[in-house]
């Protein structure tokens, strides 16, 4: 009895306005019972010390790593956009460096650092190249001829009209003609055509081929088409010597080591994405310096000049869209309708994308050896930068238009 009355007493919450435990409450004869009246009052009471240490843990734990998850959750979309968008963000980025402070860039520019970022684009379009995906374009080899002539020989007559207009200063139309006359994009091209869903293989043989011959060519369209146009005599020997050690041999020689060491080839294929943002880097290093060796001369145009030539640069990329889709679908009529290479999509896409575009990086190669020929340099790019994105930004949604409308069932492989 004095046993279970000791154990009662110890499970039993000592509050003055509790009554006391009465023994004869509990027969001795039935001790069974106790765990049933213990465990009411147990109940009863448990509310009360629980509810305030459950409302503490939910503030402490939960409740901050509520708050901590929502102050996160607005980092992981940017950082998404900027692995998604490395080459704008890195052109943008270099310009707004180049007009916030210039004294850097010009200081830089005394370690030939221009030079330097184009060497560094080509090396690294070497080491990505792959040799089977150029002999997978070999049965649309009529829609990559094409695809050639367009590029080096028909869309460089529109540089004719750019020259008609006229717009101070001058160079930022000189810039827009010259980059009608420069080959497809290194890399932009091939990548849209394989989101897409196009023949990627076709896109690269056409921008590889397009770059090589276009250091042959690319003189001499610079001087049939502008040069002659602004009174100008092009060094043509000092730029395709120019041509040859920026984009040639710095090719070559990526290509060779992805070729002669399979480490290299498959630490760059397992890195591609990383290989792409040293390219935007290096690429970003010209339009640098040349935006801050011109940042006096680009303070003086007028916002709404340079909005102009931002506009003119779109209507040229849009111009060429309509130019090579209407010649392709032409061409697949010409060439037996639906049973013409011309008819298929995926063809068709690559051609429309690859041929349409301008590269960048060939065009400040092409500027940096002439000296101030056709006028400042930095004049001359700044519109083609801004051309170079807006290409880039047209046309990731029309790969989405192309990504909606071509249903996988239907999609034939070349």
């Amino acid at each position: 009895m004095a046993g279970t009355t000791a154990h009662l007493l110890i499970l039993t919450p000592h509050s003055s306005s509790f009554p006391r435990p009465n023994p004869l409450f509990l027969p001795s004869s039935r001790p069974r019972h106790l765990p049933s009246a213990v465990k009411s009052l147990t109940l009863r009471h448990r509310p009360t010390p629980f509810r305030p240490c459950a409302q503490s843990n939910q503030l402490d734990g939960s409740g901050s790593g509520s708050k901590e998850s929502k102050g996160l959750s607005w980092v992981e979309p940017i950082l998404s956009f900027a692995r998604g968008n490395v080459l704008p963000l890195a052109l943008i980025s270099a310009v707004t460096l180049g007009l916030t402070c210039p004294s850097l860039g010009c200081a830089v520019d005394k370690y030939h650092v221009s030079k330097i970022g184009p060497f560094g684009i080509f090396v690294i379009s070497g080491l990505v190249l792959r040799s089977e995906e150029i002999g997978a374009a070999v049965e649309a080899w009529p829609v990559g001829l094409f695809g050639l002539v367009s590029i080096l020989f028909l869309t460089p007559y529109f540089s004719r009209a750019i020259l008609q207009i006229q717009l101070q200063p001058q160079e930022f139309i000189t810039g827009l003609a010259i980059f009608c006359c420069m080959p497809t994009t290194l890399s932009s091209g091939v990548a849209l055509t394989q989101l897409a869903g196009a023949n990627t293989a076709l896109a690269l043989a056409m921008t590889v081929i397009s770059n090589l011959l276009g250091i042959l060519i690319i003189p001499f369209s610079i001087t049939k088409f502008v040069a002659s146009g602004v009174g100008v005599t092009l060094p043509t020997k000092q730029l395709f010597k120019s041509l040859v050690l920026t984009i040639l041999i710095p090719l070559i020689l990526g290509k060779v080591l992805r070729e002669s060491f399979k480490d290299v080839a498959d630490f760059v294929d397992r890195n591609r994405k990383l290989f792409s943002g040293i390219s935007a880097f290096f690429l970003s290093l010209v339009p640098w310096i040349q935006v801050s060796k011109s940042r006096s001369l680009l303070l003086i145009v007028k916002p709404k000049v340079f909005l102009v030539a931002i506009g003119l640069g779109a209507l040229l990329h849009l111009t060429l869209l309509v130019f090579n889709s209407i010649a392709v679908r032409s061409l697949s009529i010409i060439s037996g309708g639906g049973k013409s290479t011309f008819s298929r999509e995926e063809n068709a896409n690559a051609l429309i994308l690859v041929a349409s575009q301008k590269t960048l990086p060939v065009m400040v190669a092409v500027i940096e050896p002439l000296c101030g020929a056709f006028g400042e340099s930095g004049l001359l790019v700044l519109p083609c930068i801004a051309t170079h994105l807006i290409q880039i930004i047209v046309d990731s949604f029309l790969v989405n238009f192309m990504r909606r409308k071509d249903n996988p069932g239907n999609v034939k492989v070349a």
